[in-house]
């Protein structure tokens, strides 16, 4: 079995100060990858500082690896552009991002606080885009790069009491996929990890920790954040050692007659195949969905009808 390895590569890991940040620069600095440990120290809700970020290094240092520590906001771009200023001058590049960063406000939808719905925007999607800019400029100049975005089922599926959050969460799917888009010419490569995992963000809701451990979850961070991995553009959820692929497909759908004008009654009438997903296929970008459209376009605009 070919060893991922990550060798002279140089890591920077949001939010690595505990729970599955920390496991996931661990295993990367295991494989041998200089770490930029980002974390600024603050509760579950994003408040108050403490050294996190220096004890995972110090846990680094530990093992014989390379490491650093940095205490940067990613909430704004002044924090990410520093972020990345820190891995450049520290370890002279960087080839591997890993947008972990997060906090929780949890409220039901009807009782949402603004500032509060705000906040977390600001860290989990906001935040990947700030430190995610800096690091893709400098990985198109040196034309290798790797991002692996952090999202949630609460993204992919809904959870209840966390739009703030699951809504983050489905935006980081959306920035991941653009820059799997833009990155794929410059040798970037650009996916998104799925955890399931006990970590303080989860404990309230999941049991069975040594089943649930990050540590579980990590492995696919690594490989993802290698020079091994070919995939971009892919969404893979991963937890007790389980990892599958998150998709967005497209059903085969109903198609109306061109040569009639479409009505509610017709869409009602024909929704169990309009919703049916026995079959599918997987447009990998709008434009290419609107190309699977062309043929139905043409031939309404063949019949005359407005499209």
């Amino acid at each position: 079995m070919e060893e991922v390895s990550l060798s002279g590569r140089v890591a920077v890991v949001t939010g690595a100060g505990g729970g599955l940040g920390r496991a996931y620069a661990l295993e990367l600095a295991r494989r041998g990858a200089a770490v930029l440990v980002n974390d600024t120290g603050g509760t579950l809700d994003g408040t108050g500082q403490t050294s996190a970020a220096d004890a995972v290094v110090e846990e680094i240092l530990g093992l014989g690896g390379r490491a650093a520590s940095n205490q940067d906001s990613v909430s704004t771009p002044e924090g990410g552009e520093a972020m990345v200023a820190a891995a450049l001058d520290r370890f002279g590049r960087v080839d591997a991002v890993v947008n972990n960063a997060g906090i929780l406000r949890d409220k039901s939808f009807g009782k949402i606080d603004w500032d509060d719905f705000h906040a977390v925007q600001d860290v989990h999607l906001r935040g990947a885009a700030y430190v995610s800019q800096p690091a893709f400029r400098a990985m198109r100049e040196q034309g290798y790069g790797r991002f692996v975005f952090v999202s949630s089922n609460a993204g992919t599926f809904g959870s209840f009491g966390q739009a703030s959050y699951g809504s983050a969460k489905a935006g980081v799917i959306g920035l991941a996929q653009v820059v799997a888009i833009e990155g794929q010419r410059h040798g970037i490569l650009s996916n998104v990890v799925c955890p399931l995992a006990r970590t303080r963000m989860t404990e309230s809701m999941l049991d069975a920790p040594e089943a649930l451990s990050p540590e579980h979850v990590a492995p696919l961070v690594a490989y993802l954040a290698s020079e091994r991995c070919r995939e971009t553009h892919q969404v893979i959820s991963a937890g007790a050692g389980h990892f599958a692929r998150v998709f967005t497909g497209l059903g085969a759908g109903w198609q109306a007659d061109p040569a009639e004008v479409v009505s509610a009654e017709a869409v009602a009438e024909h929704m169990d195949r309009i919703l049916d997903s026995s079959t599918y296929s997987i447009p990998l970008s709008a434009p290419e969905e609107l190309e699977m459209l062309a043929p139905y376009v043409a031939a309404r605009t063949a019949a005359g009808q407005a499209v």
